[in-house]
């Protein structure tokens, strides 16, 4: 799929329908990222951390159908807090010793409106559950595919229910850039 100057490039659905994009594909730790921010005190304050840690791989088939998984080390977070990093790990959230990794497995990505739909299954402390979510998908030639979406996340869900004084959001936003390239 080359495009010449001017030449505006297919959009993804097309792509995904022609076979273009078959093959296997290896999430770039460089070029990509995944933050996680939550509110304190009511949403007043809001603290915000990057997973240092990430990998992932995904595969089209010939028909356009996705799967892949996505892989966040736990421990791998950084909110530039020492301390408040130090309980994160801990066995009050992500329990990162005996629960090492943050996983999404990709069921399906599909054309909706302007973007796509990503549907899957989020595990989080060995609780698994079906999340569903908008993204904004981009092609860059034949070798890059990226994907950018805002999830909301409620924390409970996953076992994570620690909160002093009831100040700590229960409802968290990942914020995910995920480059794609070919192998």
């Amino acid at each position: 799929m080359q495009t010449t100057p001017g030449q505006a490039a297919p959009a993804l659905p097309d792509l995904l329908a022609d076979g273009s994009l078959a093959g296997d594909w290896v999430l770039d730790p460089v070029k990509s990222s995944i933050r996680l921010t939550s509110g304190v005190l009511g949403r007043l304050v809001r603290v915000t951390g990057t997973f240092r840690q990430v990998s992932g791989t995904g595969t089209i088939s010939p028909d356009g159908q996705v799967s892949g998984t996505l892989t966040v080390a736990a421990a791998s977070i950084d909110t530039r807090q020492p301390k408040r990093d130090t309980h994160l790990r801990s066995a009050d959230f992500f329990d990162s010793d005996n629960n090492p990794d943050i996983t999404f497995s990709t069921e399906g990505i599909r054309p909706s409106g302007q973007g796509v739909a990503v549907t899957g299954v989020l595990t989080v402390r060995d609780r698994s559950r079906p999340l569903d979510f908008a993204a904004t998908a981009a092609v860059d030639g034949d070798d890059e595919v990226r994907l950018d979406a805002e999830v909301h996340i409620d924390r409970a869900e996953f076992g994570l229910t620690w909160n002093l004084l009831g100040m700590v959001s229960m409802h968290n936003i990942l914020t995910i850039h995920a480059v794609f390239t070919r192998q």
